[in-house]
């Protein structure tokens, strides 16, 4: 695989602009990995990152913010000319966060990403995006994220079944900016998360919260109750549209715990997930 060095963040300012106007092209995964080999976190912007997605301020980073280091990167290989996949279109199933160890304010990182494991799915075509962050020759954080090219409806034949949430552990309140405040401390300015109007160019009737939020939010409820190493894994389903309320349970497994998201009113799943410790 070849390494590229990429010296400084790439702006998603200029990213967005071309995702838009990308058609995909070619039929594999690019044999590419985009490496930035020192960055230091920002205080400042985990501050905010915090704040946002509901963590205490401390100097251990949360388990989710290294996405925040590796998402500019994954944009600009998955904007690539010979990328197989339009941008805009790709939908985030799943994501498996693995933290070998706490992440300190200023340490020095080298971060890394990588496309690979190309595959059919009944809806299309699915994809990981790999993306590894180091201290010195360890790995102390990786992650990966699968998305979903639809480039069909599926067979349609399995029977619809009457859902049943479970008891909610709490009521969340998600505000109608949360798309836009998330957005702020990010980079993702994906239009579907920005305003109902721009969502609905993309076929949602409201803008809808990042599933990477509603996962960060999840995981923050958590504090306290973790060991130093952990992973933590979840399936998104169906989006939280905004503003709007949802029913968060929570119960131990025998390695950590397990958790879920439902709308607060209908039998709509929004995210499931695990924590298990390494």
């Amino acid at each position: 695989m070849a390494v590229r060095e990429v010296t400084s963040a790439p702006s998603l300012a200029t990213l967005y602009p071309k995702a838009l106007l990308r058609r995909g092209g070619g039929s594999t995964l690019p044999n590419t990995e985009l490496v930035r080999p020192e960055v230091v976190v920002d205080p400042a912007h985990v501050a905010a990152y915090n704040q946002v997605c509901g963590f205490r301020f401390s100097d251990e980073l949360p388990a989710t913010y290294p996405h925040m280091l590796v998402f500019g990167l994954q944009m600009a290989l998955m904007t690539e000319p010979g990328f197989p996949f339009p941008l805009l279109g790709l939908v985030h199933v799943e994501n498996r966060i693995t933290q070998h160890r706490p992440l300190l304010l200023g340490e020095k990182f080298r971060v890394s990403v990588r496309a690979e494991n190309l595959r059919p799915h009944e809806k299309g075509s699915q994809f990981d995006m790999v993306s590894e962050v180091r201290s010195g020759t360890d790995t102390v954080w990786s992650e990966v994220s699968t998305y979903l090219r639809r480039t069909g409806s599926g067979s349609g034949s399995a029977p619809k079944t009457q859902l049943t949430p479970p008891k909610p552990s709490a009521l969340w309140q998600v505000p109608g900016d949360i798309g836009r405040r998330y957005a702020e401390v990010s980079g993702d300015r994906n239009p579907i998360h920005l305003h109902p109007l721009t969502a609905r160019l993309f076929g949602f009737p409201k803008a809808i919260a990042h599933g990477m939020w509603t996962k960060a939010h999840a995981l923050a409820s958590f504090e306290g109750r973790l060991p130093d190493a952990y992973s933590v894994a979840v399936r998104f389903k169906q989006p939280v549209l905004l503003p709007g309320r949802a029913a968060f349970t929570t119960w131990q497994t025998d390695d950590g715990w397990a958790f879920e998201l439902w709308h607060a009113r209908k039998p709509k799943p929004h995210l499931d997930g695990v924590i298990s410790a390494r």
